[in-house]
């Protein structure tokens, strides 16, 4: 049996443990990195540009492939990874299956009558409160012997939704509305196997395929519902005992051929753990070195670590909107019939980021019009300000919060432009971080 079609039998869940050693909290760095700082930040948390999302498939399905190739739909229900490893029947392998599950939260009113309804903001007893997304961290392990593997194995994962409450309370009025979390039930399927590699010395191919197995989103559903049933962030850890696995980034010459013909697709596993060491395997949606050592954890941190006064001046300043209505010292933002979120693509009948115009040097720019950037050299990303005189093309005009507006661009000869086009993620400047190209300026 080899390839996807190995059959697979029910594999055994085992309660999270230490024998992935560093490697998981160097996961966590690089693919959670600066959660922490956007949770329960209006804007942020919005935009957070996700890795690794598994969409339900019925979702995937209404995508098209990425290449002739037909290297996987352009928002995947399934990772795969494949990897080379050194190790005897009897030894144990463990494989630790971890991603972010999205918890929204929205602002409820109480009426007079008691019951409570959906608004866009709250304010009251002094504390506004918008709706918000966060993330909580799910974690499933599994282990086998790789005599058992040969055979195939497969692990069924549920993780269920829920609901919490946390009332808001006015210091006059007692509790004027709530605070509700809402978490929609996950599935999905792992697939462990091993195959005999055709080498002069013994190896194997380690299989892990990660599948989004979720069926309550159709196919038809509004661009913001499938995060909702999305793995986020997926990722995995591979440890074996009494055994080692082979780089794939700087396989030994045996052995080339065998890395060669390893197929990993939305994913690449690279060797993890304490440099030297070669028994745990990082296999992540982020392109990276052998025993990567980021340094974002570290910035993270030092992020946690500051005072809430420092943290809000990162941010930028907060000036909150006007109340449409205000009542016994409570203040509510609308719709109020509305209970659509605001960041969703549709809520606001008014913004048309593909159709939107945006006047730079007098030139109205909108969808195709072709840019040359211009960083500016203060509170700009290291990143951008090395793209300096590069050009592109906008895709849209995109309205802030707060009235701004935002140029999402494209750039020419981006080698990176593929798995960015996959995700979503464009480079975004403000207006005046563009000059308009002369003479290759319009909409497509």
């Amino acid at each position: 049996m080899t390839g996807l079609e190995t059959e697979v039998e029910p594999m055994i869940a085992h309660c999270p443990s230490t024998g992935f050693g560093g490697a998981e909290a160097v996961a966590e760095a690089i693919l959670y990195a600066g959660y922490p700082l956007h949770a329960r930040h209006r804007s942020r948390s919005r935009a957070r540009r996700w890795s690794g999302v598994l969409v339900p498939p019925d979702w995937a399905a209404t995508r098209g492939p990425v290449d002739g190739a037909g290297a996987g739909p352009a928002e995947s229900s399934w990772q795969l990874t494949q990897c080379l490893t050194d190790a005897p029947d009897g030894a144990v392998v463990r494989i630790g299956l971890r991603f972010l599950h999205l918890q929204r939260g929205s602002v409820e009113t109480r009426d007079a009558d008691g019951a409570c309804r959906p608004v866009g903001g709250f304010d009251a007893g002094g504390r506004t409160q918008f709706g918000f997304d966060e993330a909580v961290p799910r974690g499933f392990e599994i282990e086998a012997s790789v005599a058992d593997l040969r055979r195939g194995r497969r692990l069924d994962v549920r993780v269920p939704g829920g609901e919490d409450v946390e009332p808001l309370v006015d210091g006059r009025r007692g509790a004027v509305g709530r605070v509700v979390r809402r978490r929609w039930p996950l599935s999905a399927s792992v697939s462990v196997w091993v195959v005999p590699c055709r080498t002069p010395w013994r190896l194997l191919r380690l299989a892990v395929r990660v599948v989004n197995t979720s069926r309550t989103t159709p196919a038809d559903g509004p661009g913001g519902a499938p995060l909702r049933c999305c793995l986020l962030a997926t990722h995995t850890l591979i440890a074996v005992d009494r055994g080692r696995f082979l780089s794939l980034l700087d396989p030994p010459p045996w052995a080339a051929s065998a890395a060669w013909e390893c197929r990993n697709v939305h994913t690449f596993p690279v060797l993890a753990g304490e440099p030297g060491r070669s028994d745990v395997l990082l296999s992540s949606p982020t392109v990276l070195t052998d025993h990567p050592r980021p340094r974002a954890a570290a910035t993270v941190d030092r992020g946690d670590a500051r005072a809430p006064k420092g943290v809000e001046r990162s941010r930028g300043a907060a000036r909150a909107p006007e109340p449409v209505r205000r009542e016994g010292g409570a203040a509510w933002w609308g719709p109020e019939a509305d209970t659509t979120p605001w960041w969703e693509r549709g809520a606001d009948a008014t913004v048309a980021p593909e159709t939107e115009r945006v006047l730079v040097a007098g030139i109205p720019l909108s969808r195709g019009s072709r840019v040359r950037l211009r960083p500016r050299r203060r509170d700009s990303d290291a990143y951008d300000l090395f793209l300096d005189g590069r050009t592109g093309r906008v895709e849209q005009v995109l309205l802030g919060a707060d009235g701004s507006r935002f140029l999402a661009v494209r750039l020419d000869d981006d080698p990176g432009v593929d798995p960015h086009h996959w995700y979503g993620h464009p480079r975004h400047f403000r207006p005046e971080e563009v000059e308009p190209l002369g003479g290759e300026v319009g909409a497509r």
